[in-house]
């Protein structure tokens, strides 16, 4: 047992001499004694180990050089030859959801966070399982070895809240440096998606800002460097959560990584994921013959891609090859100064991936290409891979680096769960693991080989069970064939049981129907067993059915969707990088337009000719897109009235003043959208009297405001926008009908 008898010792005495100090400490004893005896170990150890828990952000289960990929990842090999590999560890198909599991071993609904933050459909907003951050009642592994008397320190992503006492500081961690997002650039402090205002960093629970030399991988492995060489010299152990932004996307990599692979993908993904396939089967993950997984359907054939769609398809995935050897060349300096430390032999390595390979790829979608221009960012092929550029792989790479598994990341397959894990230090021997263990299953391994005891009620109880057993080589097995490891992330569903897997997968890709598949045999999932097999079918999906009701699985709503759900979120950052850019744009042709038609006009008029009759016309389209831009920028104002308001100069504190900007500039801009639209469609001239007058009102305001207040640049913009729309107003009222 994780107790020892000196321990219950200490229980007893503390009984006798402070009762309610003790009451912790006998829950925990009570909680320890009727344990499963395979959540926890006999002894506690004599020296507990260093740990150092790294996630790879995406890692496809083929990705590493131990799991048979082409990829140079030696550091990470290196202890996966001392240590044990796993051909069988699975996920949730989400990065947040399996985070929460990671480093609590509770299930995510119970955690709180069974979504991503940003595609939790609204409707779910308001359950407990969805709040999308760590629910009061989980403590995380880094508050129990906290406890316990580890020095705990964090540097990467988070993504698990970071609302008051949601951040790692709160959570456990001596120390933190986090990203509490989906991804960033990892060159510099910014949003990649316009999901975001901003890129969160937080120090110690603060916002922070990145140095000017910032590279995600090396900044991280930098930090976690500087807290071992500042600890207390105190002889205590310590635990180090390292979670890269690697190879998440926007991939990105110095260029002498990238330059590597130039020419390494030119074959194209068919070809790579067969030799994917061949290197799983080389390396002794997959048995020869095992069959590979059907090709997503969106996925096209290579030889259907032009040569330089081609080119440009290999260049993302040398940045993609290039981030991941980076990462594991800084995650070997880590090692290195472990080793020159002399804490490298009493140090436990755990290295996992969080999900299946991200196949979005979003810079493919015209609107979202639209959005990197505006913003800064490039997408050209000869950039790739440097800072200020946005590469991602896409589904065909993802589709190969899931081999021989089917679909990748937001489904519940095997290409979307089945990921590394290698466990090297000391106490592990050297084997590949063919058991199904699960993330949950990493909390107890680590507070096994600490020798801590799980937190006791009120305390949301472990579910994971310790893999420390397996290895050791006590045991060959984790869970037994009558035990259900559920999980369910956006709608997406699997239960393992055994060899057996019960799955549906929601998404566009997926299947509404129930599936079961022995993955032990077939991860490729070729054969539906659920007619040969309807006994095991149905009792597993009664199981399904108790667990959704146990944790709180909410159905999702009828066509929700991840993406649409991300794309929804992502209105407004759209409207703000795009909306006023295409306003100024429209008034710079407006404004040329009228300009033209003015100057012709007053020429016929000085040579004595009749004005030109299709000067009315004209005008009438002018004043048509005059309306139009002022029912874009009225639609800015009511959808996000503090991005525009700051650009138009307009200052407003709390909601009740950005309510009254959204109130009144929507109403006068949709206002003078309305009576423009009407004088143009009608051809009628009467309806701009009202609108010149309010546009006069405005501009005169802004003179105003400009002198009595040494104004800025942010006043120039909508000036120029607010006097172009007078001149064709102008211009309508004297030459539109009367």
């Amino acid at each position: 047992m994780l107790f020892e008898k000196a321990h219950i010792v200490r229980i007893l005495s503390d009984l006798r001499k402070r009762p309610g100090a003790a009451l912790a400490s006998s829950l925990a004893l009570a909680l320890a004694l009727t344990a499963p005896a395979a959540a926890l170990t006999k002894t506690a150890p004599a020296t507990p180990p260093n740990i150092v828990l790294v996630v790879i952000d995406d890692g496809g289960y083929t990705d590493l050089g131990a799991y048979g990929s082409e990829i140079a990842t030696p550091n990470i090999d290196s202890l996966a030859a001392r240590g044990t590999r796993f051909s069988n560890f699975h996920a949730s198909p989400m990065c947040a959801p399996s985070r929460a599991m990671l480093l609590t071993g509770v299930d995510s609904h119970t955690a709180g966070i069974a979504n991503l933050p940003e595609s939790t459909p609204d409707e779910h907003r308001d359950v407990a399982a969805y709040r999308g951050h760590l629910a009061k009642n989980v403590t995380t592994v880094a508050t129990l070895l906290q406890g316990a008397g580890y020095h705990t320190w964090m540097a990467g992503k988070w993504h698990l809240g970071h609302g008051p006492g949601d951040l790692p500081n709160a959570r456990g961690f001596d120390s933190s440096f986090a990203l509490d997002a989906t991804g960033g650039d990892n060159y510099q402090k910014r949003p990649y998606l316009p999901l975001y205002k901003t890129a969160d960093w937080f120090e110690d629970g603060k916002p922070a800002d990145l140095p000017k030399d910032f590279y995600s991988s090396k900044f991280l492995v930098d930090r976690l460097i500087r807290n071992i060489d500042t600890a207390p010299k105190d002889g205590k152990p310590f635990f180090a959560y390292l979670p890269f932004l690697a190879i998440h996307i926007p991939t990105q990599a110095p260029q002498a990584y990238v330059d590597k692979y130039k020419t390494a993908y030119a074959h194209g993904w068919d070809v790579q994921r067969q030799r994917r396939y061949d290197g799983a089967v080389r390396t002794g993950l997959i048995a020869p013959g095992t069959l590979m997984g059907p090709v997503p359907s969106n996925v096209k054939a290579w030889n259907k891609l032009s040569p330089t769609e081609q080119q440009v398809a290999a260049r993302h995935m040398a940045v993609n090859a290039g981030m991941l050897e980076a990462m594991d060349a800084h995650f070997g300096r880590l090692v290195t100064h472990l080793k020159t430390t002399g804490q490298y032999d009493n140090t436990l390595f755990v290295i996992l991936s969080d999900n299946g390979p991200e196949a979005a790829d979003p810079a493919a979608q015209p609107l979202f290409r639209l959005w990197l221009n505006a913003v800064g960012y490039s997408s050209a092929p000869d950039r790739l891979g440097s800072r200020g550029a946005f590469s991602a792989i896409g589904p065909g790479w993802a589709s190969a680096a899931a081999a021989p598994g089917a679909l990748f990341k937001f489904y519940a397959s095997e290409g979307g769960t089945r990921v590394p894990l290698i466990i090297s230090g000391p106490g592990v021997q050297p084997a590949t693991a063919r058991a199904f263990s699960f993330i949950t299953d990493v909390t107890p391994t680590l507070l096994d080989f600490a020798g801590v005891a799980p937190a006791p009620a009120p305390s949301a109880p472990i579910v994971g069970r310790t893999l420390r057993p397996l290895l050791s080589g006590a045991s060959t097995t984790v869970y037994d064939s009558a035990t259900p490891v559920p999980m369910e992330a956006a709608g997406d569903i699997a239960l393992f049981k055994g060899d057996l897997k019960l799955t549906k997968n929601a998404g566009a890709l997926g299947s509404p129907d129930w599936r079961l598949y022995d993955i032990a045999r077939d991860p490729g999932e070729t054969r539906d067993l659920s007619a040969a097999m309807p006994e095991q079918f149905a009792a597993m999906k009664a199981d399904y059915v108790a667990y959704a009701a146990r944790v709180g699985v909410a159905e999702v709503p009828k066509g929700y969707a991840p993406d649409k759900q991300v794309a929804k979120a992502s209105g407004p950052g759209l409207v703000k990088a795009l909306v006023l850019p295409a306003g100024l744009g429209l008034a710079a042709i407006v404004g040329t337009v009228t300009l033209a038609v003015v100057l012709a006009q007053a020429r016929r008029r000085r040579l004595g000719r009749e004005p030109m009759r299709v000067g009315q016309g004209v005008v009438r389209g002018l004043v048509g897109l005059a309306g139009l831009l002022s029912l874009l920028i009225a639609s800015r104002f009511w959808l996000a009235p503090a991005e525009i308001a700051a650009t138009m100069g307009l200052a407003a504190d709390g909601p009740v003043g950005l309510g009254t900007i959204r109130a009144d500039m929507a109403a006068f801009f949709g206002a003078a959208a309305i009576l423009s639209l009407t004088a143009a469609i009608r051809n009628e001239a009467r309806w701009l009297t009202p609108v010149l007058l309010l546009l006069a009102l405005a501009l005169a305001g802004r003179v105003f405001n400009l002198v009595s207040t040494g104004g800025g640049a942010a006043l120039i913009p909508p000036m120029v926008i607010e006097a172009v729309l007078i001149g064709v107003m102008g211009l309508g009222r004297r030459l539109l009908g009367k």
